[in-house]
């Protein structure tokens, strides 16, 4: 084993001999990561059927990154290759191609990712559906828009991610701003929209003088499913403001409630890493359930960053003594 991940696991025990409360202040750095970790926003990674690492992140045609150990990481291509023309009513024309918020999994013997197209303040969005045998650049199908929202929506279609319960059932969260995260029922057979349960769920929502909240991502641990969002403002470079909040709940549809027992239908929300030292506006999170732990990735910014250039933060996930989870 590698010296420095032999240092990686006594780090990991550690920490949960001494597993901090939920709610600390005191957050950790980054975890040490190396390559072409730069210019990675809203990240997604998923372990490939030959151990590798796959990440997905925002920018043209949708980035992919591969990893052999979780530490290294290199660019090897993106989605589309050869462009995403079905995207274009959505986008901005400026920047065709540019596409969000990758959310990558594996079902069914083959590789599904939703993604949106957008641009920055507009409810004139949509999430796509893609599959692939292999995940790797260029192996792609489009499937269509799973979900698309117009200026008449109080909610938008972008952040998408998939969760496959225990019973078989697949639910898409997705959502920012307005009126908040939301959850829709899948069709397993298709990995769209269901035709028999069309209900629109509202499961987190911000109250006050602030609707910003977006980026919902589900895990389940133990007996709760556990809703992380992003609040507060992205993409400012180090004026971002991003916070990772959380709230769990016994159903998959909620309600969800924070430590306090506040709803995150209320405004409620237990936060679990913010901006501390040159670490700025940290969030967009997704969860890898990997061999070790519960990997947690995302974006931050730092000290000599430019408002869309996000780098990579890899940390890991533990749960106290009341099943509350930390960062660590």
């Amino acid at each position: 084993m590698k010296p420095h991940r032999l240092l990686a696991v006594a780090a990991v025990a550690a920490a949960l001999l001494s597993a901090p409360a939920a709610q600390a202040a005191d957050y950790p750095n980054p975890g040490y990561v190396t390559g072409d970790i730069e210019a990675v926003h809203d990240p997604s990674m998923i372990r490939a059927a030959d151990g590798s690492y796959l990440l997905y992140s925002t920018d043209q045609y949708l980035q992919v990154r591969r990893s052999t150990d979780r530490i290294h990481f290199t660019k090897i291509g993106s989605v589309w290759p050869n462009g995403a023309p079905w995207t274009a009513p959505f986008t901005d024309p400026a920047h065709p191609g540019y596409l969000w918020a990758p959310d990558i999994s594996f079902h069914n013997g083959r590789y599904y990712l939703y993604y949106a197209a957008s641009t920055l303040g507009s409810r004139n969005s949509a999430i796509f559906l893609a599959t692939s045998p292999t995940g790797l650049p260029g192996s792609w199908t489009n499937q269509g828009i799973v979900v698309q929202t117009s200026t008449s929506n109080d909610y938008n279609a972008i952040d998408p991610n998939l969760f496959v319960d225990s019973s078989g059932r697949w639910w898409l969260s997705f959502g920012s701003w307005w009126t908040g995260i939301k959850l829709i029922r899948l069709d397993p057979a298709t990995g769209k929209r269901s035709t028999t349960d069309t209900a629109l769920r509202s499961i987190a929502q911000r109250t006050g003088s602030t609707t910003a909240e977006e980026a919902p991502y589900i895990v389940q641990h133990g007996g709760y499913y556990y809703l992380f969002v992003s609040w507060d403002l992205c993409c400012q470079g180090t004026k971002s403001t991003y916070r990772v909040m959380v709230g769990r709940s016994t159903s998959i549809t909620g309600p969800y409630t924070d430590r306090t027992g506040v709803r995150l239908t209320s405004g409620g929300g237990t936060q679990i890493l913010a901006s501390h030292g040159d670490v700025h506006g940290p969030g967009h999170v997704a969860v890898l359930h990997d061999s070790d732990a519960d990997v947690l990735v995302y974006h931050y910014y730092y000290s000599d960053a430019t408002p869309l250039t996000g780098k990579l933060g890899i940390n890991l996930i533990g749960y106290d003594s009341a099943g509350w989870p930390y960062v660590y």
